[in-house]
């Protein structure tokens, strides 16, 4: 179990990428906060996996990441009932899109900024912060997103706050490497999490069509880079972006090639 021993946080744990990250760390011995917004639902999770045969394993928090005193509060739990703080995954998030020239900036802007990307930076600042206390290594791991690299329909506000977090992994990487703390993005692409797999057949059709492998990722297959990431055996990885897109980054789109 390459995580036994470490203490995370996972915000958005409850749903998604988050929730199949808190069931790999958990079986791979680490204990786990379960941060949402969705206290109950956060809570929800800690009672599977109790029923799982891992009691004691996690704890339930409630966090607005937007809100620096809460994530920071979060931060405070882990420690208080795990006794300190080893990996911080910062993953919630909000999507949604519009038009540049249709934004209401208090409603397609704003918010997006608030969560995707002002949340990063507050677990960046406390996670740092307690392991910097704490006087031991850490790691930092983000969610960024392939439109943090690249233009997408509808997605002005969604790709700005994602390429935040690509910038703001790598200048964290440089001033906490001192502190022995590391410092990673993961930039997903075409992920199965719920948000998605309510869209028509068509659409998710399409999506798929933009991955090597023609098919959705599934959010466990996130969570697997994500442990490995967390681990003693990523050490080397630090201040850099890790592509778990399925080749999304790499081609535009397939073609029906002539006949030659």
């Amino acid at each position: 179990m390459r995580l036994k021993g470490k203490v995370a946080v996972i915000t958005g744990g409850a749903g998604g990428i988050g929730l199949a990250t808190v069931r790999k760390f958990v079986a791979e011995g680490a204990q786990v906060v379960v941060a949402d917004i969705d206290l109950a639902r956060a809570e929800a999770v800690v009672a599977e996996l109790d029923a799982a045969g891992h009691a004691g394993a996690t704890a339930a928090a409630q966090v607005d990441v937007s809100v620096l005193a809460e994530v920071e509060a979060m931060v405070a739990r882990a420690v208080q009932v795990f006794g300190r703080l080893d990996v911080i995954f910062n993953n919630a998030g909000i999507a949604g899109g519009k038009p540049l020239l249709e934004h209401d900036p208090d409603v397609d802007y704003a918010p997006m900024i608030r969560v995707d990307q002002d949340g990063v930076y507050h677990g960046i600042l406390a996670a740092g912060r307690q392991f910097r206390n704490q006087g031991t290594p850490g790691v930092i791991i983000s969610t960024s997103s392939i439109y943090g690299e690249q233009a997408a329909e509808l997605a002005f506000s969604y790709s700005a706050a994602k390429a935040a977090v690509i910038s703001f992994t790598r200048s964290a990487a440089y001033e906490l490497a001192e502190f022995g703390i590391r410092v990673v993005a993961i930039t997903p692409g075409r992920v199965g999490t719920p948000m998605i797999r309510q869209f028509s057949e068509e659409l998710k059709s399409t999506f798929a069509a933009e991955q090597l492998r023609n098919k959705l990722t599934e959010p466990e297959e996130i969570a697997n880079v994500v442990a490995f990431l967390a681990s003693d055996e990523a050490n080397v990885i630090n201040g850099t972006v890790v592509h778990v897109d399925d080749g999304y980054s790499v081609f535009k789109q397939r073609l029906d090639l002539p006949v030659f």
